[in-house]
């Protein structure tokens, strides 16, 4: 299983099976409208949140603007505390360093803090193929890979499971990978969570290596920082001798000042709380006091190259609150897996397809899977157009052009199946810069209205199969302003 899910089918395709599925929409309408209207409350009770998006929003797009020194000024204070760091361009070359961390420590099993950078480069199935198991400790990744499934959400994967679904899954599987589930459970939360529990508490006080991300990285100190709500993430930072962090490059922020603002913006966003159960920070290593030996391995895959988008850069700025997934009326509908990425919804529309590129099938795709109602922008606590970036990226999908992949500019070609598309935008750049010709076909359609059609012929077909054509007026309005107003008076 991929981490990236490539090969998956496009998106309209894999949307289309997931539409269907009523458990599954039913288990998504009821989660995401009840994470949305809690956030709503939490962000209703700040007077100055709109600020605070704007000050975020200055502050990442400050830092994006300089990251090399950033970068190299985390690189010193880390190294001064006593980590090591490491630089990784790709998926492959970050798997082969933690692999190589892990064997040169005796190991073959590690715990994992949630980590969606990790799952992004695919960790656990390249670390499972060199012999080395990995376990996810957060209470939905456990649900995730227990049942052999992917995540479908940012902050919740796995929003598309109920509590009967996850019981039958603890009552299968949990006795494969350690302690079983207690007889009789129920799909109560508090038997759910406490047979979790019971599974984790022999992996945490067994492993010697665990292995996180990290929700910022702070460029002065060299302090990283993991924010959660159940506790599992400061067990896995905490009590390992070997502690291996793998953090996008874009995840830094220039000093503690800053990481303030993101402190009250993240949580109200994602978990519509003021502030997170638990906000663990380290700093390098530190003598008696957790792991012997920190690993920082710091991740581009693609960051740079979207980093030299002038548009599509500002998707770097984001902080996996998933905040956009639970206001898109898409994502409600079609759910993460059809994203074929692990950065489903809104974010993942415009972020996968400037990691992976645009070449395959369901990247090419998912600038697509977006309704353009601007609501993920509304909620954005660090103000992401995403809709921009959605236009932009179509653009680029149909056109080609140029772009930067590996650091190295190219020229993209046209994705398949666009030709209509772009012969149509080319006669409507013929017709609109021509007056003219534009009156004349105005007109022409004016006249002839009773008999268009209710429904497109041909592929046009799926649009207006869900759609009620705009009937043509009696009259252009160029000749009814000609005509009431005699072409007097201006534009008032």
């Amino acid at each position: 299983m991929s981490g990236t899910f490539v090969g998956m089918p496009a998106f309209p395709a894999a949307a289309r099976g997931a539409v269907r599925d009523t458990t599954l929409r039913g288990n998504l309408r009821h989660a995401t409208h009840t994470i949305r209207a809690k956030r709503a409350r939490a962000v209703a009770e700040l007077d100055d949140w709109e600020r605070l998006r704007q000050a975020g929003k200055r502050i990442k797009d400050r830092t994006l603007r300089h990251l090399d020194r950033y970068l190299e000024q985390l690189e010193e204070s880390v190294t001064a505390a006593g980590g090591v760091v490491h630089w990784a361009a790709d998926a492959d070359e970050a798997n082969r360093i933690v692999a190589e961390l892990v064997k040169a420590t005796g190991e073959t099993e590690v715990v994992k803090v949630k980590s969606m950078a990790t799952q992004e480069i695919a960790l656990n199935e390249a670390l499972e193929a060199r012999g080395i198991h990995a376990y996810e400790t957060d209470l939905a990744e456990l649900i995730v890979q227990l049942g052999k499934d992917r995540p479908s959400h940012i902050l919740v994967p796995a929003i598309h499971r109920n509590r009967g679904e996850i019981r039958d899954i603890f009552a299968r599987e949990m006795g494969a990978w350690g302690r079983p589930a207690p007889e009789g459970l129920t799909d109560t939360p508090a038997d759910l969570a406490e047979a979790a529990r019971l599974h984790l508490r022999e992996k945490f006080l067994r492993a010697k290596v665990g292995i996180s991300g990290a929700n910022f990285m702070v460029a002065e100190t060299g302090t990283l920082v993991v924010v959660e709500s159940e506790g599992n993430g400061r067990m896995c930072l905490t009590l390992p001798e070997t502690l291996i962090s793998v953090v996008g490059i874009e995840k830094i922020v220039p000093t503690w000042q800053d990481l303030e603002v993101f402190l009250q913006t993240l949580p109200r966003s994602s978990t519509a709380e003021r502030m997170n159960p638990y906000t663990s920070m380290w700093t390098g290593t530190t003598d008696g006091d957790g792991p012997r030996a920190f690993h920082l391995v710091l991740l581009d895959n693609g960051r740079t190259d979207t980093l030299a988008d002038e548009v599509g850069r500002q998707a770097l700025r984001c902080i996996r609150c998933s905040a956009c997934l639970n206001v898109c009326p898409v994502y409600e509908r079609a759910g993460g897996h059809a994203y074929g990425s692990v950065y489903p919804g809104p974010i993942g529309a415009i972020l996968s397809p400037q990691l992976r590129g645009t070449a395959s099938e369901i990247d090419a795709s998912l600038p697509y899977a977006s309704s353009l109602c601007g609501a993920c922008y509304e909620v954005c606590p660090v103000a992401i157009d995403i809709p921009e970036v959605l236009v932009h990226l179509r653009e680029r999908v149909v056109e080609g052009g140029e772009a930067v992949r590996e650091g190295s500019k190219v020229r993209l070609r046209p994705a398949k199946g666009h030709a209509a598309e772009r012969a149509a935008m080319r006669a409507a750049r013929w017709a609109l810069s021509r007056p003219g010709a534009l009156r004349t076909g105005q007109r022409l359609a004016s006249r002839t209205r009773r008999l268009h059609p209710r429904t497109l012929p041909g592929p046009g077909r799926a649009w207006s199969g869900t759609r009620d054509l705009p009937p043509v007026p009696a009259e252009p309005f160029r000749d009814w302003w000609q005509r009431t107003r005699g072409g007097k008076g201006g534009a008032k």
